[in-house]
């Protein structure tokens, strides 16, 4: 490689990391501020609040990647051009291809970066981190962890405690079940404890109100009660894998007997031609910040900044691409439109950039013709300086 390309790559690269990891500090840090019920809510420690918090990392970066594609060459070529450096190398006669050969390297290299992490990473983080979600919210006595506060549990299950004490014993223990629609039942109990397996919840020295249809409301009072838990601890710890979830493998070849495969098949659909199509696009961002600022330009052109330019094409892109994939579930006919997107505005990147190199007037030309300007300008008469007596 070229001193000159070395040059550019290394310049493109920093502005590319200036670019991205501000960015990816942002966007990881909304989408961490998302998740912080689990510590809220279960209990969970700082340690493993910053372990979800690296597995959501792998599923920001392939968004991120191409805008700062964009962001890293647009800003560097605009700059070069400011300083003249662009319209230096084209009078010295280098080759076009000394810009573009190493910021599409760079761009290659971050393509395929981005395909490990999308098809490679990206699910193995989700998994881990669904597997961590649903293990930390499998013990009753986490999720009812706040005091004083009603927590629900599922769907017209509702429970409050007044205090919790060691050995998992629970005071002023409050139940609202109304999933029976048949009858509400509220439980109070001045004592209670969940079971070391999680399947029962042990009420003492209480009642239990129960309310039917008709407004009839009946008062038991109970020295020791068994609430029965298993109906809604059988799926807890278990967490259940979506398409986003899978691996490039069983994307390519899913098991049909899968149940959520088997419930939404063209969901499975799409998320494999998305994870086909959406690695490229470092690349085909690059070859269009190329087309658009790539060129040396005069300081007098009046022109849409081409980091704006580069930008809003991008983003139209990335929509477009974004809208097709989402259609693919209910349309195979989408397939066809997200790569005919993607491929299309590659080539015609590729056909500008071949194409749009502008042609530079001869010197000699150039010469004459400023002389024959000076000539007349010689010729046309001046101006009065001052008025007449």
């Amino acid at each position: 490689m070229k001193l000159l390309e070395i040059y550019i790559i290394r310049r493109v690269g920093q502005m590319f990391l200036v670019a991205l990891l501000p960015v990816l500090a942002i966007i990881w840090t909304t989408q961490v501020l998302q998740r912080i019920n689990l510590v809220t809510d279960s209990g969970q420690s700082i340690g493993s609040f910053a372990k979800l918090a690296t597995l959501i990392l792998p599923t920001i970066i392939p968004v991120v990647l191409p805008f700062a594609m964009v962001i890293g060459i647009a800003q560097t070529l605009t700059a070069m051009n400011n300083d003249s450096e662009l319209t230096v190398m084209e009078a010295a006669g280098a080759n076009r291809s000394v810009i573009i050969r190493p910021i599409m390297l760079l761009a290659l290299a971050v393509s395929v970066f981005s395909f490990f992490v999308d098809n490679m990473v990206e699910p193995r983080a989700k998994v881990a981190a669904r597997q961590m979600v649903a293990a930390a919210y499998a013990d009753l006595l986490s999720t009812v962890i706040e005091e004083k506060n009603f927590r629900r549990i599922e769907d017209g299950l509702y429970v409050q405690i007044s205090q919790r004490l060691s050995g998992r014993i629970l005071k002023g223990l409050f139940v609202a079940d109304s999933r029976d629609p048949a009858s509400d039942l509220i439980y109070y109990a001045k004592e209670g404890a969940v079971d070391p397996s999680g399947t029962s919840l042990l009420m003492k020295d209480g009642e239990v109100h129960r309310k039917t249809p008709d407004g009839n409301v009946s008062i038991v009072k109970f020295a020791s009660y068994s609430f029965d838990l298993s109906d809604m601890t059988a799926n807890k710890g278990q967490a259940t894998l979506r398409s986003s979830d899978r691996d490039l493998g069983f994307l390519l070849h899913p098991d049909p007997n899968d149940p959520d495969y088997r419930a939404k098949p063209g969901g499975y659909r799409a998320e494999l031609h998305r994870r086909l199509t959406d690695w490229a696009l470092p690349a085909v961002f690059a070859l269009i910040s190329l087309v658009i600022a790539g060129d040396a330009r005069s300081h007098r052109e009046a022109r849409l900044h081409p980091l704006v330019s580069a930008l809003t094409i991008a983003f139209a892109l990335r929509w477009a691409d974004f809208y097709a994939a989402n259609q693919i579930e209910n349309s195979p006919f989408y397939i066809f439109v997200l790569y005919a997107l993607n491929i299309g505005a590659a080539l015609i990147a590729i056909l500008l950039l071949s194409r749009s190199k502008r042609q530079m007037m001869p010197a000699t030309i150039g010469s004459r013709l400023s002389a024959v300007w000076v000539a007349i300008q010689g010729r046309m008469p001046k101006r009065s300086s001052g008025g007449e007596a």
